[in-house]
C-alpha cells in the first residue's frame, strides 16, 4: 500500500553562504589555538566548522506542511477549518507585517533570508492568534494547499 503524497511540503533551508560562514568559523578557531600546536589547531577547525554547520542545518530545517486537514509550521499544528483567509506578501508586504504591522499576538515562522511570505488568518475563536505569518518562498502554492485542504475536509 502506498501512502498518498501531502499537497504541501517545504522545508527552510539555510542560504549557501551559511555554509562558507560555517567553514569559516572554523577556520577562525584553528587560528585561535595554532598557538597551542598542529593538533589543537585540527581540531578547533574540525570541531568549529561542525558546530556552525550543525546550528545552521538546525535553523534550516523547519518545515511547512499541509497534511490532511492540517496545517504543520515548525511546531505549530492547526486544523485547516481554523484557518481563514490567506494572503500571499510579496517581499514588500512581507517585511511590513515583519516589522510595523506585526500583530504581538501572532505565530511568526520567520526567515529573515526568505522576502515573501504568507499570512493566513485564524478564524476559531478560542485561539488568541489572530494570524500565522509564514515565510516561504512558494507562497502562491501554499495558499492553493490550504484552499485545497479545507475543500476536502
Amino acid at each position: 500500500m502506498q501512502l498518498s503524497a501531502a499537497p504541501y511540503e517545504e522545508r527552510l533551508t539555510a542560504p549557501r553562504p551559511w555554509w562558507l560562514v560555517s567553514c569559516l568559523v572554523g577556520l577562525s578557531l584553528a587560528l585561535i589555538l595554532l598557538p597551542f600546536g598542529t593538533l589543537p589547531m585540527l581540531a578547533g577547525l574540525a570541531g568549529g566548522t561542525a558546530v556552525a554547520a550543525v546550528m545552521a542545518s538546525s535553523y534550516g530545517s523547519v518545515r511547512i506542511r499541509v497534511v490532511g486537514d492540517a496545517l504543520i509550521a515548525g511546531e505549530a499544528k492547526v486544523p485547516v477549518r481554523a484557518l481563514g483567509e490567506a494572503h500571499v506578501l510579496d517581499p514588500e508586504e512581507a517585511r511590513a507585517w515583519r516589522t510595523h504591522k506585526a500583530d504581538t499576538r501572532a505565530f511568526l515562522l520567520l526567515r529573515a533570508y526568505i522576502p515573501t511570505a504568507l499570512r493566513v488568518e485564524v478564524t476559531d475563536p478560542d485561539d488568541p492568534t489572530p494570524y500565522l505569518y509564514l515565510s516561504t518562498r512558494e507562497p502562491e502554492r501554499l495558499a492553493e494547499a490550504i484552499k485545497a485542504a479545507k475543500v476536502s475536509a
